[in-house]
């Protein structure tokens, strides 16, 4: 591609860019108006003091030339006392004014960053689950956390440094003019070169950083397989360290190389384009020179132009590196916004239509057709089910046969591609998102550890209600993990995982069954347990057992599990193989037709390492 073609190309592209301008604007204007008000101010003020600095040197060396041509009389040493009097307060004016630019800044600076980090957040919780199934969506907030927090305030720094530089290249140009009109022009064509040099090399770096965004993403991986606990033993262990540091450093490596390439051409670059600049200062200085020798020009006169016109090209430069900071800040702040433009897929429904509790029929899965983004392999083809409502449904199977995919199609994280999923015969979306969701409680066969407080940790599971204490000691009875904090340090105050100071951490069952109390205190009507006694050894899993009906009587829940003996406590059982429900009965039904499940439970009960 010609360098023309190049340059023609990424001013289109520049330009393209420019719808992001007020919208970023607007981010700084919402999070830091007063501060933003002030920075304008001052971003004013301080593009004329440079101007008012060069119209009183030229006057002050104009009187110091004619007080060393007589004999300094009072008269003629006070108009210079006075102007250097002013110089001295414009000069200290500046200096002031630079301080409280750069408090004023840092204020904005801080204001800018927590409210675009409040807006990814929210962007975060409001997508849906299947954005965490894409490897595109990981690099949209990658680039959109990256950029968050410094972005908006370096384009807002950019602008302002474009703003104050064009205040001060027009009074500098105002300046120069009744020398020749023709000088501002010169300025002009003399930055041509650098304009080239940053439009060129800001795109390259643009698009290096574009296509390496999962290359960073894997060396931030690395990172954290080497420094985080969850990892620390199994790192130790296989000694893995080395391992996952050697891959961290070969990937920085290369994205180092990478980069100091692109930078040192654009130094070289930069370099011939100031040589180009030099050469017109040095032409035009000739210029006034001359005419300074040829009674054209006061020593003053030289003096000013020497500072105007050098001062003119310098702020033609910073003019030009701002144009390039804006482009490269506009291209990255796209990717903030198009972060912030994705739209979740499951959406809240235009007519609702709530559903009574406790439900009269219960839970079906009606024909359901669903596969994961991204994903060709269907996990449900045809699919039906029923849970009846105020009835505990058990669903066993091999892993990989759907049974946590109902969980999440029941709590509508996602919707099937077609079929439905009904509560008393109303379409799941149909029915608000905040309804539907309040409606169930889930334990996750993954439980979340949250590193704070016993009591935080519970209580989670029913913010909206603000439990008091009694609820939350009452969820702990039930999950059967009472006893367990009675004996922490600072019993239902204790402070789990090793996050922070002081915390104690507990075993894989324990935080199972804070996480299970989580799941009681919410109450719902609807209870769905996924692998509940996983790690719970059987003297545990027994006592819970025991008071099992008694915790969910008059609630709808479905228990998936690998372990027949919490399986054996459900009402109804359902095999799952294959996506598809094989055999379904009371456990004593289903011994008897001598199925899978038969089979399995035998397995199960003649080795019971093979439960836990």
């Amino acid at each position: 591609m010609s360098d023309r073609k190049f340059v023609h190309e990424k001013l289109s592209n520049a330009f393209s860019q420019l719808p992001y301008l007020p919208r970023a604007f607007s981010l700084v204007w919402q999070a830091a108006r007063i501060w933003t008000a002030w920075w304008l101010l001052l971003l004013v003020v301080q593009g004329l003091l440079p101007a008012a600095v060069v119209l009183l040197l030229r006057a002050l060396v104009d009187e110091l030339v004619v007080i060393i041509g007589s004999a300094g009389a009072w008269e003629e040493v006070w108009p210079l006392a006075v102007l250097a009097v002013f110089m001295g307060a414009v000069l200290l004016l500046q200096e002031l004014l630079r301080g409280v630019s750069s408090w004023v800044r840092s204020a904005q600076a801080l204001l800018v960053q927590d409210y675009i980090s409040s807006l990814v957040h929210r962007q975060s919780i409001a997508l849906d689950l299947s954005f965490y199934d894409s490897a595109e969506y990981y690099d949209h907030l990658h680039r959109a956390r990256h950029d968050a927090g410094h972005r908006p305030t370096q384009l807002l720094e950019s602008l302002g440094g474009l703003l104050r530089s064009v205040i001060t290249l027009v009074a500098m140009s105002a300046i120069l003019i009744p020398y020749g009109w023709w000088l501002p022009l010169v300025l002009i064509v003399s930055t041509l070169p650098a304009l080239f040099v940053v439009m060129r090399y800001t795109v390259r770096e643009h698009d290096w950083y574009m296509r390496t965004t999962a290359a960073q993403r894997k060396s931030w991986y690395y990172d954290y397989l080497v420094t985080a606990r969850e990892v620390a033993a199994e790192l130790r262990l296989f000694d893995l360290g080395r391992y996952f540091s050697s891959h961290f450093q070969s990937i920085r490596e290369r994205l180092r190389t990478e980069s100091l390439a692109i930078l040192k051409n654009q130094a070289m670059a930069a370099f011939l384009a100031g040589l180009m600049g030099l050469g017109a200062t040095a032409g035009v200085m000739a210029w006034m020179v001359w005419r300074a020798i040829h009674g054209g020009a006061s020593m003053g006169d030289l003096v000013l132009f020497y500072q105007a016109f050098s001062q003119g090209q310098g702020l033609m430069r910073t003019l030009l590196e701002n144009v390039g900071q804006i482009y490269r800040n506009m291209l990255f702040l796209g990717n903030l916004f198009e972060f912030l433009s994705l739209q979740p897929r499951v959406t809240e429904p235009e007519q609702t239509t709530p559903v009574a509790f406790p439900m009269e029929t219960g839970i079906r899965f009606d024909k359901v057709e669903f596969s994961y983004p991204e994903s060709e392999r269907y996990v449900f083809t045809d699919f039906s089910l029923d849970v009846p409502a105020g009835r505990i449904v058990s669903i066993v199977g091999a892993n990989g046969t759907g049974k946590s995919t109902l969980i999440k199609l029941l709590c509508r994280f996602y919707d099937p591609q077609s079929g439905r999923v009904t509560m008393d015969g109303v379409d799941l979306r149909d029915i608000p998102l905040g309804e539907l969701r309040a409606s169930i409680s889930v334990l996750f066969q993954q439980p979340v550890p949250y590193q704070d407080t016993v009591n935080e940790n519970i209580s989670l599971g029913a913010l909206n209600s603000s439990p008091d204490q009694s609820r939350i000691e009452a969820a702990a009875r039930n999950a059967g993990v009472d006893k367990i904090i009675e004996n922490l340090p600072a019993g239902y105050d204790t402070r789990l995982g090793k996050w922070f100071k002081g915390g104690i951490d507990l075993s894989v069952g324990e935080w199972q069954r804070i996480a299970l109390a989580r799941a009681f205190l919410r109450s719902a009507p609807i209870i769905v347990l996924d692998e509940p006694t996983s790690a719970m050894d059987p003297w545990a899993e027994s006592d819970w057992l025991r008071r099992f009906r008694k915790l969910t009587k008059g609630k709808t829940v479905i228990i998936i599990t690998h372990r027949f003996t919490t399986a054996k406590a459900a009402d109804t059982i359902h095999v799952m193989d294959g996506g598809k429900i094989i055999e379904t009965g009371s456990h004593d039904e289903l011994i008897a037709i001598d199925g899978r499940y038969a089979q399995s439970w035998s397995e199960q009960t003649r080795r019971p390492d093979v439960a836990t």
